[in-house]
């Protein structure tokens, strides 16, 4: 299991609402206890443009098999290639690398910033 996901700060807010940021939901319980289902998160598109993702790293993809679902996921392993395992922090309830397989890296569309009360 993985660092908690902080609150949104009021720099947070300015960036989400200088559209820098994307308010996603959470839909399920994969990555409890730090994301609850009906959550909203704060996702920084932008962060992995320059730069790869980072072990820990809470980050929204694009799911592998199912194109119109976007997962929210934590980097547990990235392959030399640049492609990472992803896995929920709640390991029973999710649908994870464990049966999908390693993400590309274009499948990974941002890093999730903060939780958004």
């Amino acid at each position: 299991m993985g660092e908690a996901i902080p609150q949104s700060s009021d720099k947070e807010l300015l960036l989400w609402f200088l559209r820098r940021r994307r308010c996603f939901q959470v839909h399920n319980n994969s990555m409890l206890p730090h994301l609850q289902p009906g959550e909203n998160i704060l996702v920084n598109l932008k962060a992995y443009v320059k730069t790869q993702p980072r072990l820990g790293d809470v980050v929204l993809a694009q799911h592998p098999h199912k194109f119109d679902l976007l997962i929210v996921k934590r980097v547990a392993a990235i392959h030399e290639d640049g492609s990472c395992f992803l896995q929920g922090d709640n390991l029973a309830f999710s649908e994870d690398s464990r049966s999908f397989g390693f993400v590309l890296p274009e499948q990974i569309l941002g890093q999730v910033t903060s939780r958004f009360l």
